[in-house]
């Protein structure tokens, strides 16, 4: 019973959010804040399964449920129902469509009830899918745009640092090759059994999604890590050496960080651990997301973390030595998975809103589709602004550290405002002029990785020097969502 106590709290979490009008973030956001914010027990992982799930059957369950009358009859306590409405239907959505089709609990009131009203809530549901026109409610859910908002590969990573200094990643990939016996040659030819070496990244892979790897010992034992091909470009890009003092600026939760350490730190035993990489996190709660992923990796004795902004706890004369930067701030998130079910809610309500005020004109209503939160179109703008003033803040910041020679700029995003802008501004700012600061060629960015960036933004500025323009773009790193096999993304190195 307490697994669905506490899914009916995120399920309450969810609609206040809704009920306000606007949501930003994902799903899977929504439901991590809900954990934290009430510290529940249960596993988030298990709780965001079931309610990915609830969500996408929603519309049929609340059907369902109305005409099989369970929510007519609950038994009343003290004048009030004793069972929840979201309760219920958490129940009656694993009695419908789990794969089990059972109520995960023992013996309660509840579940009995809800068994009570089995034969009608079949019932019912039979009839449903008549009127629709399928033999099964997945044919209408698995078309959905929520079910396409999905990576394509799941992308794992060998992690040197737990291999023994290195000398184990093949033992690592023979085990995986037993898992995987399929070895395609383009992440497009992935099915479930297979697996595909990228080309660009060292000891990188990818599957299928619904191949489970977090259930394998080699997950466990931190030899693999999952994380996106484009999220492993910043510190491929980076390519620290050991001898390197790294500050990844904002650090949570942990994976570019971990990953730059194994470029430190992967091939040989130090015989002095020391600290090297300094990760900052602003947040409370990530950072101690930060520093267990950390620990997973085994590079704790090499990465110190900081909770605080990085703009304010990280100065110069703090850090003389440092020679490298990972700066990846806060985004919007545009080239992220598992935006869509949120997208949706705020589109529906959206042309809700657009009903009921008649002066609204359908141009004012109108959203670009890369849009990560519906709402008017002056709404995205002031955000994308204020996102990519304070991008440009960080980095900045860390340009202003006299003995750094690289540093890595990234974002999930898909939009130009926190990308190519961000670089001119760089580019044009006085300050980063002064201290020797350029975009570094595309030879040192993943030369082979063909989508570079946007020339037209570049364009806009250096429209008489074209040679400037594409070397430019060229030393930009993009990845489209889906497209390029994975999260949309971007990239580019500063270097002097």
């Amino acid at each position: 019973m307490n697994f669905y106590r506490d899914a009916t709290w995120v399920l309450e979490y969810v609609e206040q959010q809704e009920a306000k009008g606007r949501i930003s973030g994902s799903l899977q956001t929504l439901v991590l804040q809900s954990c934290t914010k009430y510290k529940l027990k249960c596993n988030p992982k298990h709780v965001y399964a079931v309610i990915d799930s609830c969500w996408k059957y929603k519309p049929y369950l609340e059907k369902v449920m109305k005409k099989s009358g369970i929510l007519d009859d609950i038994p009343k306590k003290k004048g009030k129902p004793m069972y929840s409405r979201l309760t219920l239907m958490l129940l009656c959505h694993d009695l419908l469509f789990s794969k089990s089709k059972r109520i995960q609990m023992g013996k309660h009131p509840i579940k009995e009830y809800v068994l009570k009203h089995k034969s009608r809530l079949h019932s019912e549901l039979v009839r449903l899918k008549l009127k629709l026109k399928v033999k099964n409610l997945s044919e209408i859910v698995d078309n959905n745009d929520s079910t396409e908002d999905v990576t394509p590969v799941r992308w794992i990573r060998i992690n040197p640092l737990r291999c023994y200094q290195g000398r184990d990643v093949n033992a690592v990939l023979e085990e995986l090759g037993k898992k995987f016996p399929k070895r395609v040659e383009n992440w497009n030819d992935i099915v479930p059994g297979s697996i595909y070496y990228d080309e660009y990244i060292p000891h990188l892979y990818g599957i299928h999604p619904q191949d489970k790897i977090t259930s394998h010992e080699l997950y466990k034992q931190g030899k693999i890590i999952i994380q996106d091909r484009a999220s492993c470009f910043p510190a491929h890009i980076l390519n620290p050496s050991k001898d390197d003092i790294i500050i990844d600026a904002c650090a949570a939760p942990g994976n570019k960080t971990t990953h730059v350490a194994s470029y430190m730190f992967g091939d040989a035993k130090q015989e002095d651990p020391h600290v090297q990489i300094y990760a900052f996190e602003k947040d409370p709660e990530r950072a101690k997301i930060l520093e267990k992923m950390i620990k997973v990796a085994g590079c704790s004795k090499n990465i110190q973390v900081t909770v605080g902004d990085f703009t304010k706890a990280a100065t110069p004369d703090k850090f003389k030595d440092v020679t490298g930067f990972i700066v990846d701030p806060s985004c919007s998130g545009s080239g992220i998975f598992g935006r869509k079910y949120v997208d949706s809610l705020n589109r529906q309500r959206n042309n809700d809103t657009t009903d009921k005020d008649k002066k609204s004109t359908e141009e004012d209503d109108e959203v670009p589709d890369e849009q990560e939160d519906y709402n008017k179109k002056e709404d995205l703008k002031t955000r994308l602004a204020k996102l990519s003033s304070f991008q440009f803040q960080v980095i900045k910041h860390a340009m202003s550290f006299p003995t750094a020679k690289k540093i890595v700029y990234s974002t999930c995003s898909i939009h130009a405002e926190e990308n190519e802008r961000v670089v001119l501004d760089l580019l044009l700012d006085s300050k980063v002029k002064q201290w020797g600061w350029k975009v570094a060629a595309k030879e040192s960015v993943i030369p082979t990785w063909p989508r570079r960036g946007k020339i037209e933004e570049f364009e806009e500025v250096f429209r008489d020097d074209p040679a400037k323009c594409q070397a430019l773009a060229d030393g930009c790193i993009r990845a489209l969502p889906r497209d390029d096999g994975g999260i949309g993304f971007f990239a580019v190195c500063f270097e002097r």
